[in-house]
């Protein structure tokens, strides 16, 4: 009963520096996305305050590196716990904060952040070196794997407790401090997350967070990097923002882990299971209204089956519609802004609607919140800001080929590669495109959302670089070092 009253938020969202909560004098409003109003103000931070939150976990960091793996261990599993008995809440703040449905929020995301947590947890004891057997008689070498020192994690919106864990429990796990800098769109979840660490007993500084202003960010990023202390930044969010931290981070010669966008490709192959692939596809382009890096904007069907399955596509559209319930809901005004620009784009430069209208905005929809039925949009070429873009919504769109090798270099031209789908009954032939697929991951028969413990995840190109999860993501936070001594 403690763990589940200690969840209630603040009046305004904290910052956390050196385990204790602050609010400074500048605050900023977060916007409900199921309303379009205020749902509750949170701290914005100073420079100053960044570089305290630095100086906490570089204070926190001799001690933590040299905490042995079993205390780190307890420590993590004792954080899954708290958010395991906290999960409705937690829930709730995601959908409050971003607009996520109960099915994406409360038995998707907040389960997968647990499940990763505990993942990461049971490999900290299997951290370790190696002894190698050098050239030179009468001497010995010993290679250790060591923390890198403190690491600083910048963390989206769109899925809180996977992105908040990945980012600082990988780096607590090998031993590591450091500073999680939150989205300003989902603050609540994140500070959520940084307690559950609290109260399982992790030392002060050792897990600070930051938020800030969107016009302050830069400058109390590039704070953050620009600190000796800080070895390694870890960034998940648009290729955009992406670059600029990159460029900081290579001006201080600082490492950084890049997860970035991606425009995701689902291949429907001449001899794909329709039901199969229908499914797959849908459940690619319009879970959590399509607000996840892996998600399916771009269908690729082969020109023999296309009838078939267009049909099938409009019928299972159809069937899923509910006019009782409101539509799926974007993060903020802007975004459906943005995403409605994309259509009418396509639609002016000869697509047409296969499902969905083109334009959802109306005083009426403000007022409920923002929200955008699901749209599909057939007709598409390559040159259309709507097939390069990342979406990033409820919306995808349709490409007729007539091989698989022409669905191939269509998937491959994308800037992106991320996640990618292939959906075939010939594993055979799917596992042959799989490996000629640029792409990070690429899932046969099922969509390209996939994000477990077991699996590394990270892309190629643009989508970033590095790995999260499994033993590579607890590789991304330590360092090799060599030694030598003359027996």
């Amino acid at each position: 009963m403690a763990a589940e009253a200690s969840s209630s938020p603040p009046s305004v969202i904290p910052l956390i520096i050196n385990g204790k909560e602050e609010v400074p004098e500048s605050t900023f409003d977060v916007i409900s996305p199921y309303t379009n109003q205020r749902c509750w103000a949170t701290a914005s931070a100073s420079p100053q305050d960044a570089i305290r939150a630095v100086e906490a976990a570089e204070a926190a960091f001799p001690a933590w590196s040299q905490t042995k793996p079993t205390v780190r261990r307890d420590i993590l599993l004792k954080a899954a716990d708290i958010l395991e008995s906290r999960l409705v809440q937690n829930a709730e703040y995601m959908r409050t904060e971003m607009g996520a449905d109960v099915g994406a929020s409360q038995y998707f995301i907040v389960p997968l952040g647990i499940r990763m947590l505990r993942d990461i947890a049971g490999r900290i004891t299997s951290i370790c070196g190696s002894v190698p057997v050098v050239e030179e008689e009468g001497q010995s070498a010993i290679v250790y794997k060591e923390p890198m020192g403190v690491i600083l994690g910048i963390v989206p919106w769109n899925a809180p407790y996977v992105f908040g864990v990945r980012s600082a429990a990988c780096a607590l796990a090998a031993g590591n401090t450091t500073i999680l800098k939150s989205s300003e769109l989902s603050p609540c979840s994140y500070w959520a997350l940084a307690r559950a660490f609290e109260d399982a007993g992790l030392p002060a500084g050792c897990l600070n967070l930051i938020s800030c202003r969107p016009q302050d960010a830069p400058q109390v990023v590039n704070t953050m990097i620009e600190h000796p202390a800080v070895r390694k930044i870890n960034f998940t969010g648009s290729t955009a923002v992406g670059r600029q931290i990159a460029r900081c981070c290579g001006q201080n010669l600082k490492p950084c882990l890049m997860e970035l966008g991606g425009k995701n490709s689902s291949i429907v192959c001449a001899d794909a299971n329709i039901e199969t692939a229908v499914k797959g596809v849908l459940a690619g382009a319009y879970l959590n209204s399509g607000q996840i890096c892996m998600a399916t904007d771009r269908i690729l069907v082969h020109s023999s089956i296309a009838p078939t399955f267009m049909e099938a596509l409009k019928s299972a559209l159809n069937s899923n519609l509910d006019p009782s319930s409101p539509p799926p809901t974007l993060v903020n005004v802007a975004s459906k802004a943005r995403v409605e620009r994309l259509i009418s784009d396509a639609l002016s430069s000869g697509a047409h609607l296969i499902h969905g209208s083109a334009n959802q905005t109306s005083e009426a929809q403000l007022e409920a919140g923002v929200r955008m039925a699901p749209v599909l949009l057939g007709g598409v070429r390559e040159d259309m800001k709507v097939w390069q873009e990342e979406a990033f919504a409820s919306l995808a769109a349709c490409m007729v080929v007539d091989s698989d090798e022409e669905a191939i270099r269509i998937a491959n031209s994308s800037g992106y590669g991320l996640s990618a789908s292939v959906f075939t009954e010939d594993l055979r032939k799917g596992l042959a495109m799989a490996k000629r697929i640029q792409s990070g991951a690429v899932h046969i028969n099922s969509m390209t959302i996939h994000d477990e413990p077991a699996l590394p995840h990270g892309g190629v190109k643009n989508s970033g670089w590095g790995r999260f999860n499994t033993a590579q993501g607890l590789e991304e936070f330590l360092v090799t070092k060599s030694v030598t001594w003359m027996d």
